[in-house]
């Protein structure tokens, strides 16, 4: 639930605070007691000093002081006492090009105003819930075709505004009547209005489960009605935080924002910075540039991870699923159930994660564990070659007539893991060609013309199972019974049932074979030490910093 005090309870934050056995990184800048100057003591002995010794010692102090000043200054804000530290530098990699989150794409503009800048109805919290927000709690007709929803008292947006019902009606319908990003989330969406200042009810023609986690992103962001900024450049939100500075590119400084409804963040000023070169952002963190470094590779990360008196690394769960896409179409040798089957078994997921630096899971469905109907569906094709074979022998795929498959995809994702696909199917006699390309010519034909045999993508969107009920999308795919199963999963009026039902239309579609879920990608984050509250899980897409604190080392 929703902290009393402000921001969204817990969301996206980790659950597990750091002790002093086990603390967690960050950065900031280190504030300094100039009062620290004033208590040079007066040098003692028989002799009285002379007086222009005091004035040397205490020059000397003032000296050593501010020049402690400016270092702790270049490592970012903090407090030499020991105390917490009022800025906080983050290395992160995605960078915005612009500020304008209604039309702009990109999970980096999520990833930074969605819960500091910008609020909306409900938010997440770190295991991807839905919990309050603006809202401070609703309600839902049996039926599922009413919600109404009650807003917090007393809350104004960083101009000073205040927030009312009418402004969210006005920005709901303004995403609905303009098409801004992710309009089409809200399904079933028949009416928006408001009872008083304090009450905002949506009305669906038809029950949809997944509104409320809809809500929890862009399509639910309340902005004021009346405000006139640039939205490019710059934002006013409800949130902890305003946008005190912006490059493009290549950093952003957050700002308390002191008309906040909420209790202050625990760190009033919040620098992040971009790297797009993994390297450069490894040497900011060991220079203390930064503080904090996410995402970070496993391998990169292992120098960090043995430096225990300096450094934490932690690992965080997410939704990204390296997909191994397979042409379910007509007229494709994957189309043949058994040469489906016959990879899958085929490919060992523990040396491709092991590969990777093992930080990643086994993925064996869909769904993965912080979407709603995940099941372990691990143990359905494990690694097995005589399977394999024999699987592609009923196929009539022999020897003498291999089995020969191109594997497409974008040179994002490196070359080593189609090596490694490619050597672990020629051991079950499958020839594989891998074709990496550039992402605008896998877009063309892989995703659009839907010529290929085999794709590889990170499908990083949570909530994302309606792929697997559209029989147009690049997979091919087209089952009924799944079909029948994600509607009505997704037009159920309970989340049991919800669940439920995606669980078996998941569970039919890895039984299938339609794809293979290579790995479930997990976020590794490298810190200072002295950090604590960063969030782990989903930080790529959801980074709530109001909970971010840090205090330098001693």
């Amino acid at each position: 639930m929703a902290s009393p005090d402000g921001a969204h309870g817990e969301a996206g934050a980790t659950e597990n605070q750091h002790t002093n056995q086990h603390p967690r990184q960050a950065e900031a800048a280190m504030t300094t007691d100039m009062s620290l100057a004033a208590k040079s003591k007066k040098p003692g002995g028989p002799r009285k000093a002379a007086p222009w010794i005091g004035v040397v010692l205490v020059v000397a102090v003032l000296i050593a002081v501010v020049f402690g000043v400016r270092a702790a200054a270049s490592r970012g804000g903090g407090a030499v006492d020991g105390g917490a530290a009022d800025s906080v530098t983050i290395g992160l990699k995605l960078a915005p090009t612009n500020l304008d989150i209604r039309n702009t794409a990109g999970s980096s503009l999520d990833q930074i105003l969605i819960g500091n800048v910008y609020e909306g109805l409900v938010a997440r919290d770190s295991d991807n819930k839905v919990v309050p927000a603006l809202a401070k709690s609703w309600d839902v007709s049996d039926d599922g075709l009413k919600y109404t929803f009650h807003l917090r008292d007393g809350v104004t947006f960083s101009n000073g505004d205040a927030l009312t019902a009418e402004d969210v009606v006005w920005s709901l319908d303004e995403l609905v009547s303009k098409q801004y990003h992710d309009a089409d989330s809200l399904k079933n969406l028949e009416t928006i209005g408001a009872s008083g200042d304090d009450t905002v009810v949506l009305t669906l023609s038809k029950p949809y489960s997944q509104l409320l986690w809809a809500l929890t992103g862009r399509a639910g962001l309340v902005f004021d009605k009346d405000a006139k900024y640039v939205a490019k450049t710059q934002a006013v939100g409800s949130g902890p935080y305003l946008v005190k500075e912006f490059k493009p590119n290549t950093m952003i400084t957050l700002e308390a924002n002191p008309k906040y409804w909420g209790a202050q963040p625990k760190t009033p000023t919040v620098v992040v910075r971009y790297y797009a070169d993994d390297n450069a952002a490894v040497n900011a963190l060991k220079s203390g540039e930064v503080q904090v470094l996410a995402p970070i590779g496993a391998q990169l990360a292992e120098p960090f991870r043995k430096d225990t008196a300096k450094y934490v690394v932690e690992t965080g769960e997410g939704t990204d699923k390296y997909v191994l896409g397979m042409n379910n179409a007509a007229g494709h040798p994957t189309a043949d159930k058994k040469v489906r089957q016959a990879i899958r078994y085929a490919i060992d997921h523990d040396q491709l994660i092991a590969a990777r630096g093992g930080v990643d899971k086994a993925l064996g469905g869909p769904i993965p564990s912080l979407d709603p109907g995940y099941e372990d569906l691990t143990k359905l094709y494990p690694h097995d070659a005589e399977k394999a074979q024999a699987l592609l022998k009923e196929a009539g795929y022999t020897k003498e007539h291999p089995l020969r498959l191109t594997l497409t995809y974008a040179n994002t994702y490196g070359s080593e893991i189609g090596d490694q696909l490619r050597s672990q199917l020629k051991e079950v006699g499958i020839d594989l060609k891998v074709n990496v390309v550039e992402f605008s010519t896998w877009l063309q034909d892989v995703y659009t013309d839907k010529d290929y045999d085999l794709s590889l993508v990170d499908h990083n969107e949570s909530h994302d199972f309606t792929q697997w009920s559209n029989p147009d999308y690049y997979y091919g795919y087209d089952n009924k019974d799944v079909q029948r199963l994600t509607d009505e999963g997704l037009h159920a009026t309970d989340d049991a049932t919800r669940d439920a039902k995606l669980a078996q239309a998941a569970r039919i579609v890895s039984e299938d074979a339609a794809a293979d879920w290579l790995l479930n990608y997990r976020i590794t984050t490298a810190m200072d030490k002295g950090v604590t509250g960063f969030p782990l899980n989903m930080n790529q897409t959801y980074l709530p910093l109001w909970n971010v604190a840090y205090t330098p080392a001693k």
